[in-house]
């Protein structure tokens, strides 16, 4: 199982029509998800404009080209919803809210081992950026 982290704290799934490989996205009839890895070459992105959603796949907390693509996505005009998968840690949240993705997907052993309250804490991701603090 999995839970859903926006700015309101944990959520259930509403995406209910699935994800697919980039590959398997033209054969798909559906508003389809595409699932891309963190190791997506950028120049894999071209063409996904139209996906209903994309979902980063995070393999390791440690692992920030998930980062990268969301912004590089954003910055090529993608308007859909943008999903980070995987282990992605609450003090992560405002980074990949920054960044462009809208949510986080954890799995249920991270959600009982940071819980709502610590993401909560986090979701005024605008008003906590020490790079506007430091413009400003």
């Amino acid at each position: 199982m999995s839970v859903i982290v926006t700015d309101n704290g944990f959520q259930a799934d509403d995406f209910t029509c699935g994800f697919v490989a980039r590959d398997e996205a033209a054969a798909n009839d559906c508003d389809y998800g595409i699932d891309l890895p963190s190791d997506t070459a950028p120049d894999m992105l071209a063409g996904l404009n139209n996906a209903a959603m994309i979902r980063i796949d995070f393999p390791s907390s440690a692992d920030g080209r998930g980062f990268t693509l969301a912004a590089m996505l954003r910055r090529a005009g993608y308007k859909g919803r943008l999903r980070a998968k995987g282990h992605v840690l609450a003090d992560q949240y405002a980074m990949a809210r920054r960044s462009g993705f809208d949510e986080v997907e954890i799995d249920d052993t991270l959600a009982a081992r940071q819980p709502e309250d610590q993401w909560q804490f986090r979701a005024d991701w605008r008003n906590h950026n020490y790079q506007a603090r430091l413009r400003g």
